[in-house]
């Protein structure tokens, strides 16, 4: 399954940095929400702080 990222969600993903951005994309998430990619930074500073 490839990474998604909705049009809605776009102009914020594209802030955030290349190693971010490929760190996302690696996790093969569906991001149509501000929501979902809200929840996979969480997901990725949980994982960090462990």
């Amino acid at each position: 399954m490839a990474s998604y990222v909705s049009p809605d969600v776009r102009d914020k993903f594209e802030t955030l940095s290349i190693d971010l951005k490929n760190t996302i994309l690696e996790r093969n998430v569906q991001l149509y929400s501000i929501h979902d990619l809200v929840a996979v930074l969480e997901q990725i500073v949980s994982e960090a702080e462990e």
